[in-house]
């Protein structure tokens, strides 16, 4: 009876919580001296040191070591490993194994593959690849077969070759298009997570890397975004090297130079940087390179993210590198003194420094007479206007001048008006918005139905709000023109902007009308020409006014084209001879004669 009394009074009683702290028990041989912890729990209850002895049976106490001991597993320590903990390779083949293996995380990290074997049946040697990344029977064929032959080093082990293994190996065994000698283990690292892979031997602290690539890759197919009726018909891919080499086919020049630089420092994406160096503003490219190595985040790929990272002024709407796919437009751009930056995992590339007038271009445009590329450039620009303004002048003419309209006009917009609910902002929001989102959602879903539900989703939707009296049908017409409007913009960020300004003059000319649209266009302006792309104002050679090639907004026939821009202050001004058709001339003199 006592016993159950003393158990509802502790229950009853308060008691001070103990404060646990999270303890990690040592495993075997790397226990700690409990006996200051049993000291102290010697007081608890019957139950708690009953599960304190169960759990002290699973620790082990770490007994000291005397220095004698401490001496002898020191002494077993292999001396050469030493070189490892700098970065460096070891000449002990087991150190590097070991290094390998925790580096990458073996066993669990099953992509890695560590062949170890002989050469030629003396000396030990072990190659390190990344599973998938590699050709796997190139590895094998041209790798491993010819060390393992020794009719291979017959020359070397007779005594007859003056030269280390490593070099022999390289000048007369393995028939490799690229190799190359490391001895940083850092550096080794990425060129395995690069797709090559490395070769280790005993007794040398230099690993060779072979140039093995062969993971999947898409092949070079047509642009997507940039479609063109004449011109090329190849876009760009995610390899690197792939879009390098289009860039190259198109310019044979030695003064093509290609940089490479590594970006992000978990993913370590490299980063392609070409320029003619004889063309371009060396200053430029100084600062392409400087804001590519100041990027300090883990993971960075593609030119969508890299382009974010260096861009002048992140908080404008308007974009400030030219984003393209197709190698043609890159190299016109790069005989113009610009510099492009070839991203790693994405097939586009960008262009800085670029203007606002490079955005309403297009690659056609040289393929075409000059009166045909002009008259696509004003459609382009009558595009612009009409996407960005069209909306709010509605707004503005029905909501405040309603006397500008023509009486006739007047009364067919009101008498389409007379049954609709909502007031006119409200309506073009409520159709702009449907619009961006049958717009996107077209974007998504993939193939041919992503387009049907385009332009099916569209017609349905306005004539069931027209029938429904949610809408008047002269909105449909404005919605439906400013969308063919921002289609004609060949540039898909600055389309992406101007759907944006577009909602700005909509609630400007709302609120103020015309004077509204006046404020926000005179904002926009203001705003974009104080913007800079790598040091260039975005609206040269306009504001501020200075001398350029003849291929502004109209396009004059190519063989006037006689000079690049002043704007970015390139080393060679010139881009064709004065008499660029050497034609004419020749059959006038013939005529002379």
């Amino acid at each position: 009876m006592a016993g159950v009394f003393n158990t509802i009074k502790s229950a009853l009683t308060y008691k001070p919580k103990k404060n646990r702290t999270f303890e990690l028990l040592e495993g075997s041989g790397e226990g700690s001296d409990d006996e200051s912890e049993s000291s102290q729990e010697a007081s608890d209850a019957k139950s708690d040191s009953t599960s304190q002895r169960n759990k002290e049976q699973h620790r082990s106490t770490k007994k000291p070591l005397t220095v004698e001991e401490w001496n002898k597993q020191k002494n077993e320590e292999d001396d050469s490993c030493t070189q490892i903990e700098s970065g460096k390779v070891s000449n002990d083949l087991n150190c590097n194994i070991e290094a390998i293996k925790k580096a990458f995380g073996i066993p669990n990290n099953t992509d890695i593959i560590i062949r170890e074997f002989k050469i030629a049946k003396k000396v030990s040697a072990f190659i390190v690849y990344i599973d998938g990344m590699v050709d796997r029977t190139f590895v094998s064929d041209f790798v491993l077969r010819p060390l393992m032959h020794t009719q291979n080093f017959e020359g070397y082990f007779e005594g007859q070759a003056p030269e280390s293994l490593v070099d022999y190996i390289t000048n007369n065994v393995v028939s490799v298009h690229e190799i190359g000698e490391m001895k940083d283990l850092n550096k080794i690292y990425f060129k395995i997570m690069s797709g090559d892979t490395a070769l280790f031997t005993d007794g040398s602290d230099t690993c060779l890397i072979i140039s093995t690539r062969g993971y999947e890759k898409r092949s070079v197919e047509k642009p997507l975004t940039e479609n063109v009726v004449m011109g090329s018909q190849e876009g760009f891919t995610e390899n690197l090297r792939t879009n390098l080499t289009l860039i190259r086919k198109i310019i044979k020049n030695k003064n093509l130079i290609t940089e490479t630089i590594q970006v992000g420092k978990s993913n370590q994406s490299n980063v392609g940087i070409m320029y003619m160096n004889d063309i371009a503003n060396q200053e430029i490219v100084s600062e392409v390179k400087k804001r590519l190595s100041s990027i300090d985040a883990d993971f960075v790929i593609g030119n969508g993210m890299v382009g974010q990272f260096i861009e002048d002024n992140p908080f404008m709407l308007f974009p400030q590198a030219l984003t393209t796919e197709r190698p043609d437009r890159v190299a016109s751009f790069l005989m113009d003194g610009k510099v492009a930056i070839v991203s790693e995992g994405a097939p586009f590339a960008e262009i800085v420094p670029i203007t606002f007038y490079h955005l309403l271009q297009t690659s056609e445009d040289s393929m075409l007479r000059w009166q045909y590329g002009t008259f696509l450039r004003l459609v382009r620009i009558f595009g612009v206007l009409v996407a960005s303004l069209l909306p709010g002048m509605y707004v503005a003419l029905t909501l405040f001048h309603q006397e500008m309209i023509p009486t006739e006009l007047l009364m067919s917009i009101a008498r389409s008006k007379e049954e609709v609910p909502f007031p006119t902002i409200i309506e073009i929001l409520l159709l702009e918005v449907s619009f961006e989102l049958i717009r996107e959602g077209g974007i998504r879903i993939p193939g041919v139905i992503g387009q049907t539900l385009g332009i099916i989703g569209a017609l349905i939707l306005g004539q069931a709000a027209v029938a429904a009296g949610l809408v008047s049908p002269i909105l449909i017409i404005i919605v439906a023109v400013t969308g063919l409007g921002s289609f004609a913009i060949p540039n898909y960020p600055m389309g992406l902007g101007i759907r944006v300004i577009r909602f700005l003059f909509i609630f400007y000319a709302a609120i103020l009308g015309f004077y509204g649209i006046s404020l926000a266009l005179f904002l926009t302006a203001c705003i974009a020409c104080s913007m800079k792309s790598f040091g260039v104002p975005f609206f040269s050679p306009v504001a501020p006014k200075t001398k350029s090639n003849p291929d502004l907004v109209v396009r004059q026939p190519i063989w006037r084209q006689k000079e690049r821009s002043d704007y970015l202050n390139t080393q060679n001004k010139k881009r064709q001879d004065n008499n660029a058709r050497g034609w004419v001339n020749k059959n006038k003199g013939d005529k002379n004669s």
